[in-house]
């Protein structure tokens, strides 16, 4: 008899929960969370990158979801730590699409993870949203369901080329870089970038991912008697170059990084071997507040991240997750992995408040700007 009646119990209680989630779903009342998925170095040698970009990502999914969410359903990202490999970030995207069913993928850091997952993103046919990584493999060739918030690293190398050659008539150019995906795509910009000057890079020296050996590639690149090199790395690995050639090599020489280098990272690990150090950047200042998306973004990161730095960085992740926000709100009826394309096609133009990202049928990346920073004594724009 007890049995029986749990069993009635139970179905009771099933009934209950079932007619009360349809009758508020009808309602209006209860809306299933919209859930993205991120893998992102959250250790390692890179995690600054990865922790900064999820927090700016973070509160901007906070801000709108105490705002009434996205036409009331509220934003959640799942994270997992992929220690910016390639293998780790495979297994990480492909339990977010086929266990975790996510809608999209969002703030994939770096050039090789974001590599690897792209045929498995093809595959499942679901967005992958503002990695943080300029590749030109995420540009050309156009994929329909990659979409770029930055600038792509072919532009930052063109604007460091600008500035070394046409600022400070720069003659002798070295590259060092990352010996893989990343490393190249760098290496190829400021290639391409000296090509339509007439001009080749005087010397190469590489390293390998998440480790800080580049005493083989310094020794290579001081070969040549360069004026200035450009360096295609994470903060580690650059910072420890920077310094060494500093104190072992002791000539005045420039350090042109791209962002995916992380400024404030680069700036904090050098400490006083930071003169002479400029940094690319593809998103304003995160302290000018004269832009009012900025005033914003410092807003809710005091409110909701308070424990992350204020960066390029974030501010790259609140506009990543601001722009998410804004164009899941404008998808009529149900929102969908197409209909959000369909929808980011045929808005176009969004003004997130003083930055404005323009997308099209054929043209996936929302900003093309670069802005060019020294970051010693303080981070200033050049």
């Amino acid at each position: 008899m007890v049995y029986w009646y749990r069993i009635l119990m139970l179905l009771f209680c099933i009934v209950c929960i079932f007619h009360t989630d349809v009758f508020s779903a009808e309602s209006g009342k209860v809306r299933h969370p919209i859930l993205l998925g991120q893998s992102c170095a959250l250790t390692g040698p890179a995690k600054d990158l990865g922790l900064e970009l999820r927090g700016g990502l973070l509160a901007a999914f906070s801000k709108v979801n105490d705002e009434g969410g996205v036409n009331g359903r509220e934003i959640q990202l799942l994270s997992k730590d992929d220690g910016y490999e390639p293998d780790r970030a495979i297994r990480n995207t492909r339990e977010l699409i086929t266990q975790d069913r996510v809608l999209m993928l969002i703030g994939e850091v770096g050039t090789p993870t974001s590599k690897a997952v792209v045929p498995i993103i093809e595959k499942h046919e679901i967005p992958f949203f503002a990695p943080f990584t300029g590749a030109e493999l995420l540009r050309d060739p156009f994929r329909k369901y990659v979409i770029n918030v930055r600038a792509s690293y072919f532009q930052e190398m063109e604007g460091l080329a600008n500035y070394l050659i046409g600022h400070r008539n720069v003659k002798r150019i070295a590259c060092f870089y990352q010996n893989d995906s990343y490393g190249f795509a760098g290496l190829r910009g400021i290639e391409r970038a000296l090509e339509k000057r007439g001009m080749k890079l005087v010397s190469t020296g590489s390293y390998e991912r998440n480790t800080v050996a580049v005493m083989g590639g310094l020794q290579e690149i001081y070969k040549a008697d360069p004026e200035a090199v450009v360096l295609v790395g994470a903060y580690s690995a650059c910072a420890e170059f920077i310094k060494l050639s500093k104190t072992k090599i002791g000539r005045d020489m420039i350090y042109g990084n791209i962002s995916f280098v992380g400024t404030e990272s680069l700036r904090e690990t050098l400490g006083g071997y930071g003169s002479d150090v400029i940094v690319s950047q593809v998103v304003p200042r995160p302290n000018d507040e004269s832009i009012p998306l900025v005033r914003e973004y410092r807003r809710a990161m005091s409110r909701y991240q308070h424990d992350v730095p204020l960066s390029f960085t974030s501010l790259e992740g609140y506009i990543a997750g601001k722009l998410f926000a804004r164009i899941a709100k404008a998808v009529p009826g149900a929102l969908s992995r197409e209909s959000f394309v369909e929808t980011m096609h045929k808005v176009g133009r969004f003004d997130l408040g003083g930055l404005v990202l323009q997308f099209g049928p054929n043209d996936h990346q929302g900003l093309d700007t670069i802005y060019v920073t020294k970051i010693f004594p303080e981070i200033e724009e050049l």
